[in-house]
C-alpha cells in the first residue's frame, strides 16, 4: 500500500475465488447472527416475541455485517465513519439478502416439505435435525450470494477479498 501498488491477494487470487470468499464473508455473519439470535432468544424468550421470531436473526446477521463489513471497507478506502456506514450499506444488504434467500428459502423447504409433510415432525432449533439442515441451507445461501457478489465486487460496490 506504502508503494501504491495493488495488494497482493488482489492480484494472486483468482477472481472466482475472490468472489467466494466474498460470499462466505456473508455465511460467516449469518452463521454468527443465527448464533447469537438463538441464545438471545434463549435467555431473553420475550425478545422472539417483540422482534417476531425470524426478524431476530435477519437483525443479528445484517448488524454482524456492517461490523465486519465496515472494518474491511472504511480502512482500504480511507473513508469517514459516515461514509463507511453508506459504502458498507451498499455493499452489504444486497450481499446478505440474497444469502438470507437462499438460506430461508431451504429451511422454509426443510421445515414445511420435508419434515412437516412427508416425516409429520417439527423441525426444532434444538435438535440435531435442525442445525443439520441448517448446514445445507448454507450451502444455498452460498449459491444465491455468489453471483450478487460477483456483481458487487465487480462493480466496485464491495471489496476483494
Amino acid at each position: 500500500m506504502q508503494r501504491d501498488r495493488p495488494m497482493p491477494n488482489k492480484q494472486l487470487t483468482p477472481f472466482p475465488l475472490a468472489v467466494a470468499n466474498g460470499a462466505l464473508h456473508c455465511g460467516s455473519v449469518c452463521r454468527l447472527g443465527d448464533i447469537g439470535a438463538e441464545w438471545l432468544a434463549f435467555l431473553v424468550p420475550a425478545l422472539p416475541v417483540w422482534f417476531l421470531w425470524h426478524s431476530l436473526f435477519g437483525i443479528f446477521a445484517y448488524a454482524f455485517g456492517v461490523v465486519f463489513q465496515y472494518f474491511t471497507i472504511a480502512p482500504m478506502r480511507n473513508l469517514s465513519f459516515g461514509q463507511g456506514i453508506i459504502a458498507v450499506v451498499k455493499a452489504d444488504t444486497l450481499s446478505l439478502t440474497a444469502w438470507q434467500v437462499g438460506m430461508y428459502g431451504f429451511m422454509a423447504f426443510a421445515y414445511f416439505v420435508i419434515f412437516q409433510d412427508t416425516f409429520g415432525a417439527k423441525l426444532e432449533p434444538n435438535s440435531v435435525e435442525f442445525w443439520f439442515m441448517m448446514q445445507i441451507a448454507m450451502l444455498c445461501g452460498f449459491a444465491t450470494a455468489y453471483p450478487v457478489n460477483w456483481w458487487l465486487i465487480r462493480t466496485g460496490l464491495k471489496e476483494q477479498m
